[in-house]
């Protein structure tokens, strides 16, 4: 992963994965949810940000966001977020997991490993971004049906128009281009 290069674009729109440490699933219980919530609330007053799309599964999350105009700063954003989200909930959750000397020295916690953004690049990557999130917790075999799951976004777009209640059911999701690389990166259980 030495090779992986982060984009910076001015108010572009992102499509993010952030994936726990060792897979631990704990971001669907109460207190991942509130301190997920609540920081995303904080975060958003500190440092605006649209957040167009998520959806929380157990051991990771997809999310889009579109930063203001002239403003590039994401990962400012997510420092914030997971600095908040370990402070007021790792002691909470009492995970079992141990930090690595290594993980020590940077300071990181046993909650987070690191996450991948892709810029989204139009509105056709928009769209299959946004459904990709939505059909996810379907994919993992969480739901059956999109309209089951509950910590995501798409109850919110059905509400706003842009999905109908039974998208997805009984019709098979295609997806491609950025997509078929999506499995390395929820895949990914290496510390780097």
């Amino acid at each position: 992963m030495s090779n992986y290069r982060r984009l910076f674009v001015p108010g572009a729109t992102y499509f993010f994965t952030q994936v726990t440490y060792k897979r631990n699933p704990w971001l669907c219980t109460e207190i991942g949810r509130e301190g997920l919530r609540t920081g995303f609330q904080r975060l958003q007053k500190i440092y605006p940000f649209s957040l167009d799309a998520i959806a929380l599964l157990p051991d990771h999350f997809h999310c889009i966001w579109t930063l203001p105009e002239g403003d590039k700063n994401y990962p400012m954003r997510w420092r914030y977020l997971k600095s908040f989200v370990t402070r007021s909930c790792s002691h909470k959750l009492k995970l079992s997991t141990e930090v690595t000397l290594s993980r020590h020295k940077r300071k990181e916690s046993n909650l987070w490993r690191r996450y991948w953004e892709h810029l989204i690049k139009d509105e056709e990557d928009f769209e299959n971004c946004c459904d990709y999130i939505h059909y996810n917790p379907v994919k993992h075999g969480l739901c059956e049906s999109r309209k089951d799951w509950k910590f995501s976004s798409f109850h919110r777009l059905v509400k706003q128009g842009v999905y109908s209640v039974d998208w997805g059911v009984n019709e098979l999701i295609k997806f491609s281009g950025y997509f078929g690389k999506m499995s390395n990166f929820e895949n990914c259980e290496s510390d780097q």
